[in-house]
């Protein structure tokens, strides 16, 4: 039996999905979480006797209307695919927002159960729902579930085992989308907004009014403020830097990265000198040094994975959303592109897949151009490292990031909107904020499991490649002979990396080790970490125990080769240059236009290198009285880089100019 999943956004659709196949897909208080259909099968203790049962998630949508990319999957799905059921998933506290999806549901000619979800809810909100009489007037069976807690999902299954073949009868008969024009479909829907809240006037009954303000209404009244929101998420991002960089993080550290130490030493004793140098530094610096240096930030990430977590199950993250939907419309950017830009703190690649759901074209393509700006999962080693060696572990370093990220996407925006020549200003965002709640340890756990799964994946394929090759690069020269200790410049890594390095000295970092970490950062951002341990033989330092000791002006740092200023300028340059390849292997198929793909890199290095640039030759010229070296240099490059989007952005508008006058 294959039963899909359709449902509003914030439904709890993607919950039931996980509840009834045990998978743990994100859940999100957004539209935009589940941007293409996911499918698993129904846990055996669920369907019991009924055999294998496929569950088949489609994303969330208001409507079966054909006009966003979600719609158009989930209409599609229903059309082509031929389910023999599906659930439609209604949040039992809103009967008036979810009851219209369910009428047009119920006119395709498939079964239809409805999961009455979230039902715990109508007992706090004092709503009474008579489910017979629902079932009644909509000829189909409904069901009391509550997906965070399992409940109803038996019977929820069995329903669909029951009317798996049968037919119903469609309570409110619309118009065919592909035969009548929009002004024809906006007609039939009011019509069917009148049918369905005279539905729920029959089978709800709300005991308090939903006028009065409650609880929720009085923290948004605080946490939404349009002059405190931003401040106090400000706050809040710095508190869960804290905690995951300075406290908890660290001291959960400090035991994995001794276990990585204890390995190492043991195979280094097994192997003693029985192998050859290069076997021997390939195993024990290139293979478990390098991956064990990014392993052992584990913790810190997947701290800071349960903290965002539960912060996104309280209801909080999406007024995060609301916060900036109006800076955001400003510069041009729906009010749908923070879901994207929200989503990409955890990985930037489903970050950039969920623009699909915004509408306008050069939004669209906009926001997937600057959503890898926010620093995701992979780039908080990286954030981790230089803030612990050069910056006493301070959490102001991370949370400085986060907002240079932020900042960077509305310069972009601004920027990509003169480029294109949009003036427009009018957009729309309808996001139904969910109510606050004390958050699911659980789930907070299993999305952390989850991201961090994904993280040591990474950790052991191709971070585990990247730097196998850089040992080897590292240790042969082009005759493929050892090279000699203390002649590391004759290597293959540095001969490659060396003319690299030169375009990075007016940015502070111009060594070709730094060179070399930078460049294998585009295959993955963790590499960044990994490559730096194996290319200055640091594998023993780069640990959180070790981080603590050495920071400043320690160890690490003097190995290194950078001051403060120049580490802050690194750091910059590898989170705000394009991102790795398989985000941009997302970017390309989000884009859809090859113009737009070289666009979005070239901007992205630019606007990375003018960054460092800054940051590096004022830095030095504060703290020491004068600029840099290569300041003439790096000047030249960021002039050329300002230069030609100045060109682009006078071209445009001398372009409007002209179409004007014919016009007149």
């Amino acid at each position: 039996m294959r039963i899909a999943l359709a449902g509003n956004p914030n439904s709890g659709k993607t919950t039931l999905f996980n509840a009834i196949t045990g998978s743990i897909e994100h859940v999100g208080n957004w539209p935009g979480v589940t941007v293409a259909r996911k499918e698993g099968n129904a846990k055996k203790h669920i369907t019991k006797d009924l055999g294998t049962v496929r569950i088949i998630d489609l994303p969330g949508t208001y409507s079966m209307s054909p006009f966003t990319s979600e719609e158009r999957i989930t209409r599609d799905f229903v059309k082509n695919e031929n389910p023999d059921v599906i659930i439609n998933i209604v949040d039992a506290s809103s009967l008036n927002r979810s009851l219209f999806f369910t009428t047009q549901l119920l006119e395709l000619g498939v079964p239809v159960v409805v999961a009455l979800n979230k039902w715990d809810l109508t007992g706090k909100k004092y709503i009474e729902i008579d489910t017979d009489q629902l079932s009644l007037e909509l000829g189909c069976p409904v069901i009391k579930t509550t997906a965070i807690n399992d409940k109803g999902l038996i019977e929820l299954i069995n329903a669909c085992n029951l009317v798996k073949g049968s037919s119903q009868s469609a309570p409110f008969s619309g118009v065919d989308f592909d035969l009548v024009d929009k002004e024809t479909l906006i007609e039939s829907d009011k019509k069917r907004h009148a049918y369905v809240n005279e539905l729920v006037i029959k089978v709800e009954v709300r005991k308090e009014s939903s006028d009065k303000q409650n609880i929720n209404d009085s923290i948004d009244r605080i946490v939404a403020n349009k002059y405190l929101g931003i401040p106090i998420f400000a706050v809040i991002l710095y508190l869960v830097f804290s905690v995951s960089q300075t406290s908890v993080g660290p001291f959960l550290a400090d035991y994995l990265v001794g276990w990585i130490d204890q390995f190492y030493a043991l195979v280094q004793t097994l192997i003693g000198d029985s192998v050859s140098p290069l076997l021997s530094a390939l195993l024990l610096d290139g293979i478990i040094g390098g991956v064990g240096a990014i392993v052992g930030f584990l913790p810190l990430i997947m701290v800071l994975f349960f903290l965002l977590a539960l912060l996104e199950d309280s209801g909080y993250m999406a007024r995060v959303a609301v916060v900036m939907d109006p800076y955001l419309k400003k510069v041009g950017l729906s009010g749908r592109s923070i879901i994207p830009m929200v989503i990409s703190t955890g990985c930037a690649i489903p970050g950039i897949m969920s623009t699909r759901t915004i509408r306008d074209d050069r939004q669209r393509r906009t926001t997937a151009m600057l959503t890898s700006f926010m620093p995701c999962g992979a780039k908080l080693p990286v954030i981790a490292l230089f803030a612990g060696v050069f910056f006493q572990e301070a959490a102001w370093v991370g949370t400085l990031m986060y907002f240079i990220g932020i900042m960077i996407v509305v310069v972009g925006a601004l920027v990509i909107r003169k480029i294109t020549g949009d003036t427009s200003t009018r957009s729309f965002f309808i996001l139904e904020l969910p109510e606050y709640r004390f958050p699911s340890f659980k789930r907070a756990f299993i999305s952390m499991v989850s991201q961090g799964k994904q993280f040591v994946i990474k950790a052991v394929t191709i971070i585990l490649i990247s730097n196998t090759l850089v040992q080897i690069m590292q240790t042969f020269n082009w005759n493929f002979q050892l090279v000699e200790e203390g002649m590391a410049s004759t290597s293959i890594l540095a001969s490659l990396a060396g003319p690299l390095s030169l375009l990075f000295i007016p940015l502070g970092f111009g060594l070709w080790q730094l060179a070399a970490a930078a460049i294998t950062g585009f295959i993955a951002k963790e590499n960044v970490v990994g490559t730096l341990a194996v290319v200055f033989g640091i594998t023993n330092f780069i640990n959180t125990e070790e981080l603590v000791l050495v920071s400043g002006s320690g160890e690490v740092a003097s190995i290194m080769g950078l001051t403060t200023v120049a580490a802050l300028a690194y750091l910059v340059f590898n989170l705000f240059t394009p991102p790795c390849f398989a985000a941009i292997g997302a970017m390309n198929a989000e884009l859809d236009s090859k113009k737009w793909l070289f666009g979005a890199i070239g901007f992205q290095l630019g606007m990375g290198y003018t960054l460092a640039y800054f940051i590096y030759q004022i830095g030095t010229l504060i703290t020491t009285g004068s600029f840099g070296q290569g300041t003439l240099l790096g000047l030249i490059g960021v002039v050329i880089y300002v230069g030609f989007i100045t060109y682009l952005i006078k071209h445009n508008e001398q372009s409007n100019l002209t179409l004007s006058s014919e016009g007149a």
